[in-house]
């Protein structure tokens, strides 16, 4: 095998290759290490960029990435001052549309990320249920106010909740408020959430939690294993 397919793109088996299967799988289908290595374009002898993308990411995870200077960057054994140069260009881009919030979809990796997009039931008077549903990668497509009830109660029907989700969501999360500020859940609470957990079973869309908002606190289903 020749230095060249050792360590480019082109060494790897066709199926596996980051730019073919952008190509044609659009880059959300790749990993984190596959967009890296498009980025760095090769590896070094002995290593592929894929195995170099690797170790990097091991080293440095992606949530680090966009903060590297320069320096630690050409310190990586593979990454000289032209392929830093080209890294630091697309993170500060990265970085810019951040920035704007251009395209960028709010993702749920734990209860508390689903907070600011229901920052307003915290002052409601009433009882608001909130259905938030989301991509396979977990990210939050689109906010269904589901129903709004008394001021200790809210009815909530399994079709209500899952026929928005039904063809653009993988799964949801169930948010509602407690307008008295106490975020115990109720018999009711806990029955309404079996219900639509079964209901999404039968469906093919997961309930990934519930989350009950309060003036001062918020409480997540999951993380008092209450599913």
């Amino acid at each position: 095998m020749s230095r060249n397919n050792k360590s480019g793109i082109s060494g790897l088996a066709k199926v596996d290759m980051p730019r073919e299967k952008l190509s044609t799988r659009g880059p959300e289908a790749l990993k984190d290490e596959e967009l890296l290595a498009i980025l760095l374009g090769t590896g070094y002898e002995g290593k592929n960029v894929l195995e170099v993308s690797k170790a990097i990411l091991r080293k440095h995870p992606k949530e680090k990435l966009l903060d590297l200077t320069f320096e630690t960057l050409t310190s990586i054994k593979g990454i000289g001052g032209a392929k830093a140069s080209i890294l630091m260009a697309g993170f500060e881009l990265a970085k810019r549309a951040l920035n704007r919030g251009i395209g960028i979809l709010p993702t749920i990796s734990k209860p508390a990320d689903v907070l600011p997009l229901v920052v307003d039931l915290r002052e409601k008077r009433k009882e608001h249920f909130v259905a938030l549903l989301l991509n396979a990668r977990n990210q939050v497509l689109h906010r269904e106010d589901v129903s709004v009830g008394s001021l200790n109660a809210s009815l909530v029907h399994p079709r209500e909740v899952f026929a928005p989700a039904v063809e653009r969501a993988a799964a949801v999360i169930l948010v509602h408020n407690h307008p008295s500020g106490d975020v115990t859940p109720s018999r009711d609470d806990l029955d309404l959430t079996d219900r639509l957990v079964k209901a999404g079973q039968i469906m093919g869309i997961d309930v990934l939690d519930h989350l009950i908002v309060g003036k001062q606190a918020f409480l997540s289903f999951k993380e008092r294993g209450l599913f």
